[in-house]
């Protein structure tokens, strides 16, 4: 689906911007070339990771049940798939960090650069539980990774429901109805958590926090199988409707991006615009960067953290050394993600890579700690 991967490439690119745009004396010194520009990116650009929430939702509607009945044999096989899919780039990318921060902390401020971790922080980190347990995060927006993980076994749990008390021997409803209570599930969770859970800060760390925005993707994907135009059309009026409400009960830009995401997929999956026969040649770059979004999202800090501490050693400069640091900044960040996508995320995951990486990461980790 190479127009959900250039959706990607835009969001991600977005994500790093709004990093660039926050840390480090680089953004500092280029702010005055641009400042609307610099502001945007550093208020607004997390918005961009609706995005990715809305579309792993779709994804996930895909992969698990795309009838709405759950096709996975092994659940708890497939989460601990899914575990080890997301962590292999994220411990080797974490690693990296680590490194990085120890060598660039004496030259940036406490506020831009972790601190030394803690064998608690690292192994919390490892098993992706870090803001459950309250330790302060390795490197910035490692949590969108605990949350994917929650967010993925929460939707399996829901559309294997039915599946689950089957086999149990417990009464469980058969035909339609098994088809269709996944999918009230799923929605029953959406409308809970646009209308009450996001609105409690203190629930953030939690999948229930973000399972409005993926359950919006989760239903598209659904919604999208309809044969009727007629059923379709007013399945997307309803969702719209429960968007507005969830607005109208609290205004949040966060939930206002989800849902058009959410409705552009739906329109854009209607018309078969997902196909790769649809997707002009001239943007497979996009598309390409898209592809290995999740390698851009994991390593960027780091190659930022050490450009940053370069900068600041640097002769005194002005506003455009600044801002031409942080163009090559993006482009070394890229090409670093090239590197972790084809060396380790594209590969197959095994549980000797992942104690590997992991063991990589309480080394590092405890190397660098004083």
């Amino acid at each position: 689906m190479p127009l959900l991967d250039a959706a990607k490439g835009v969001a991600c690119a977005v994500i790093v911007g709004h990093h660039l745009s926050r840390y480090g004396p680089m953004p500092a010194g280029a702010y005055a070339l641009a400042p609307d520009f610099f502001a945007w990116l550093a208020d607004e650009g997390r918005l961009a990771v609706q995005v990715f929430l809305v579309i792993a939702g779709f994804l996930a509607a895909a992969s698990l049940a795309p009838d709405g009945t759950l096709r996975v044999e092994r659940p708890v096989a497939r989460i601990l798939q899914r575990y080890g899919r997301l962590v292999m780039p994220y411990l080797a990318a974490l690693t990296v960090c680590v490194l990085v921060a120890a060598v660039a902390r004496p030259w940036l401020d406490e506020e831009v650069v972790p601190a030394s971790p803690t064998l608690g922080q690292l192994i919390a980190h490892g098993l992706l539980l870090q803001d459950l347990l309250g330790y302060e995060s390795l490197s910035t927006g490692v949590w969108y990774v605990a949350i994917d993980f929650q967010l993925f076994a929460l939707a399996l749990f829901l559309v294997g429901l039915p599946s689950m008390l089957r086999r149990a021997g417990g009464s469980a409803p058969h035909g339609l109805r098994a088809r269709w209570l996944p999918m009230a599930l799923v929605s029953g969770l959406a409308v809970a958590s646009l209308a009450l859970f996001n609105r409690n800060a203190g629930l953030d760390g939690t999948a229930f926090y973000f399972f409005g925005t993926y359950g919006l993707g989760m239903l598209v994907f659904w919604i999208g199988r309809a044969t009727r135009f007629s059923t379709w059309q007013s399945a997307i009026a309803l969702i719209a409707l429960v968007g507005a409400g969830a607005l109208a009960i609290d205004w949040r830009s966060r939930i206002a991006t989800a849902l058009l995401t959410a409705l552009l997929i739906a329109i854009a999956q209607r018309r078969n615009w997902l196909s790769p026969k649809h997707w002009p040649t001239m943007a497979r770059p996009l598309v390409r960067l898209g592809r290995m979004s999740y390698s851009l999202f994991l390593i960027h800090f780091p190659v930022l953290l050490a450009m940053n501490a370069a900068v600041a050693n640097a002769r005194p400069h002005g506003s455009w050394f600044d801002a031409c640091g942080l163009v090559v900044t993006f482009g070394l960040s890229v090409s670093a993600a090239a590197l972790l996508y084809r060396w380790v995320e594209t590969r197959p995951a095994s549980w000797r890579a992942v104690f590997t990486l992991f063991a990589a990461l309480l080394v590092s980790g405890i190397a660098v700690s004083h």
